[in-house]
């Protein structure tokens, strides 16, 4: 488990983008993302009721799963999802977001006591190099600050979010905790759309399969793992897996769609490889 469950984090994480380009076009980005908390919550309630699962014991306890669930789901799939619906260019909104082992190396000393190594540094800094790399062909096409401060949001949701949940409720059932994370951001979401009276859905077969694999694949199989990495590992090691994303996303995208890789992007996901080995040897 510890050895392929980083792994396979990175490949179901990084496919996050491709639903999104299958399922926004259909839908609003926070209807979209609504739609899938409450599939999420039924689906995790349903499967911790037949298992019987531990739920969190004390109103303290659901607080911190809460609070952890509503920065990493909530402010950080908004944050995404509106910045790419608003025009940002999903290799920009990656490179935003790849800041995170940086931010995360910077804080995790102060809020964890966590010692991070001078290889480690070096290490998140070839990572991010490699990230640019991936995404610098993309970064040419016009986008305003409105696209842009919802991306700088997400990344602030992903990372205060995991130091958060390694501070406070590094420990709870995956499943019974996964809908204690979820509620809130539903809740949350639900009334932002309910203010703003932007509920928009079409129910196409493109959406309808974007949304089964962002809710199966996503938040129960990539969102479960996360938690255990979360547990088992130092907040720095985690996130230092967020740079692999860009690069499998990439390749997912050049399989898929037949999107092009230059030269540059295939040195950057090398770089990127090498970062992240440093940062987590």
């Amino acid at each position: 488990m510890a050895r392929w469950a980083p792994l396979l984090f990175v490949f179901l994480w990084s496919t996050g983008f491709l639903g999104a380009k299958y399922g926004l076009p259909h839908a609003a980005p926070l209807s979209f993302l609504l739609v899938r908390y409450l599939l999420v919550i039924a689906l995790m309630a349903a499967l911790a009721l037949a298992l019987r699962a531990s739920w969190p014991g004390d109103v303290r306890q659901w607080f911190h799963i809460g609070a952890s669930g509503l920065m990493v789901h909530g402010l950080y799939l908004s944050g995404v999802f509106i910045a790419i619906g608003a025009g940002l260019p999903a290799g920009v909104a990656a490179l935003v977001v790849g800041l995170q082992p940086l931010l995360t190396a910077t804080l995790a000393g102060r809020l964890l006591g966590e010692t991070v190594l001078t290889r480690q540094w070096l290490g998140l800094a070839l990572g991010f190099a490699g990230v640019a790399l991936v995404v610098a062909d993309k970064l040419g096409s016009g986008f305003g600050p409105a696209a842009l401060v919802p991306a700088f949001v997400a990344l602030l949701g992903i990372t205060c979010g995991t130091l958060y949940q390694k501070r406070f409720c590094p420990r709870f059932d995956w499943r019974s905790g996964a809908v204690a994370q979820f509620l809130p951001a539903a809740v949350v979401t639900g009334l932002v759309v309910l203010v703003q009276d932007s509920y928009r859905v079409e129910w196409t077969g493109e959406f309808v399969f974007a949304l089964g694999w962002l809710v199966l694949v996503l938040s129960v199989g990539a969102i479960s793992l996360l938690n255990w990495l979360i547990r088992h590992g130092s907040a720095v090691n985690v996130a230092s897996l967020f740079y692999l994303t860009p690069p499998v996303t990439a390749l997912l995208a050049w399989l898929l769609f037949g999107e092009t890789l230059a030269g540059l992007a295939l040195f950057g996901m090398a770089l990127a490889v090498w970062g992240v080995y440093l940062s987590r040897r």
